[in-house]
């Protein structure tokens, strides 16, 4: 079973390299020139800046909670889902309660994250 989790988890995270464009070494050479001519594209959305220029409360508080969190788990949130497919159970803790703080954001906030609209089709 453990073996037929990796190849799951290396077909996963292979079929993303391809479709992120991480197999193109260029275009990662462009993503990391951030001193030059940098091309954000790589992540595969238009980026999005925040046009906040401010440190307030929630930004100060959101920052130590992430950090408390990182430090008594030893995970942040990219790493910690890499770890589900070996099965950690440190992971899956994690990966909950991050996805339970960020419910817990969502009802506080009462904000949602844009979604773009689908297309339609034509009749």
């Amino acid at each position: 079973m453990q073996i037929f989790i990796a190849l799951c988890t290396g077909l996963l995270f292979g079929i993303g390299l391809i479709v992120s464009g991480m197999f193109n070494p260029a275009k990662v050479l462009a993503f990391l020139d951030i001193a030059g001519n940098w091309d954000p594209s790589l992540l595969g959305t238009p980026m999005l800046l925040p046009t906040a220029n401010r440190i307030d409360q929630p930004l100060v508080l959101g920052s130590l909670t992430f950090g408390i969190g990182w430090g008594l788990a030893g995970f942040c949130p990219g790493p910690a889902l890499v770890a589900l497919g070996t099965g950690e159970l440190k992971a899956f803790i994690f990966v909950g309660a991050m996805l339970a703080g960020m419910a817990v954001f969502e009802l506080i906030e009462g904000t949602e994250f844009p979604v773009r609209p689908q297309p339609t089709a034509h009749r």
